[in-house]
């Protein structure tokens, strides 16, 4: 008996099923290993940068949402064709394609097994995330090479309702591990709002700096934000993200001032105290900066700034050229 060809469509469909089925279960497993993370943090890592906006579990999430759907059609449309022609399921591809997906799934499962207990035998901390990001890719890869092992010996073939279970059961996986991202990530509209009042913070930053700037050169408190324009150096006084409204600002006292805007959410800070002396602008003139950190955490709704100018960490520019 002839072996049956492959035929153009057949090569895509399983290429692309097998294409979107790893990348979906990167995808998958990257975003349970996020929220793992987000649950049991790290104090190692925990020092190191985090993403304030979680981008990693949007792409993940966005890539399953693409994905699944995709592998779920194209392995659909396979089984159509094998069940109009059972020796669809004796092509080459089809044969190349599962048993590279169970080699793939089996060396996964015991390279897990090799991490686990590597660093069991090394005495290291296994904490909680560890174990539950081992268990997740011993799950994902067992349950994957279980699945494709019954294909390979026609069990979904015989079992069209349970296949077709399976998928359900896939897709619904699939859709509450989206869902719960909403609840860590929050809604694009949050993260949006997160996004500008991170602008927002900047743009303070930025004001701060021109004013401190300006009190440097002229030894004396702008009236307004529009003295600090500068169009021979293109310096223009940014406005509000979102209302592109200008920020407010207001002279205190001859070496203090204040300025303002409102926010969407609570953050921006690194502890609670929102007055203090200015200490982590640019240092003018490659002054040393001696104070402690800024802060400029803020709540929801307009937030006012209160700044001092320290004469001696930012001496006038006069002064300074008189010293040379």
């Amino acid at each position: 008996m002839d072996k049956p060809k492959v035929t153009p469509k057949d090569f895509v469909f399983w290429a692309g099923a097998m294409i979107s089925l790893y990348a979906g279960v990167v995808a998958f497993i990257t975003l349970i290993f996020e929220y793992i993370n987000h649950a049991f943090p790290n104090p190692v890592s925990a020092s190191y940068y985090v993403d304030p906006y979680s981008n990693s579990i949007s792409y993940e999430m966005a890539s399953l949402i693409v994905l699944t759907p995709v592998f779920l059609i194209l392995m659909r449309l396979i089984r159509r064709d094998i069940a109009a022609d059972a020796s669809r399921s004796e092509i080459w591809v089809r044969r190349w394609a599962l048993f590279l997906t169970l080699f793939l799934a089996g060396t996964t499962i015991v390279v897990d097994l090799i991490v686990l207990l590597n660093t069991f035998l090394q005495g290291e901390d296994m904490t909680t995330g560890f174990l539950l990001k081992v268990l997740t890719v011993l799950l994902v890869a067992g349950l994957g090479f279980m699945h494709f092992i019954a294909d390979l010996w026609g069990y979904w073939e015989r079992e069209k309702a349970r296949a077709r279970m399976v998928n359900w059961g896939v897709g619904a996986l699939v859709l509450v591990t989206i869902v719960s991202g909403f609840f860590i990530v929050g809604t694009p509209q949050q993260i949006r709002a997160l996004k500008q009042d991170a602008i927002r913070v900047q743009d303070l930053q930025n004001i701060q700096w021109q004013i401190v700037n300006y009190w440097q050169q002229k030894e004396k408190m702008p009236a307004s934000l529009a003295e600090l324009n500068d169009p021979l150096s293109n310096n223009v006084m940014p406005l509000d993200p979102q209302t592109s409204a200008g920020y407010r600002y207001e002279a205190t006292g001859a070496l203090s001032f204040k300025i303002c805007a409102t926010f969407a959410s609570e953050g921006g800070g690194m502890n609670g105290t929102q007055v203090r002396t200015i200490a982590t602008i640019p240092e003018p003139m490659g002054l040393e900066s001696k104070g402690a950190l800024d802060n400029w955490q803020h709540g929801a709704g307009e937030v006012c700034f209160e700044r001092t100018i320290d004469p001696e960490m930012y001496p006038p520019y006069s002064a300074v050229k008189a010293v040379r």
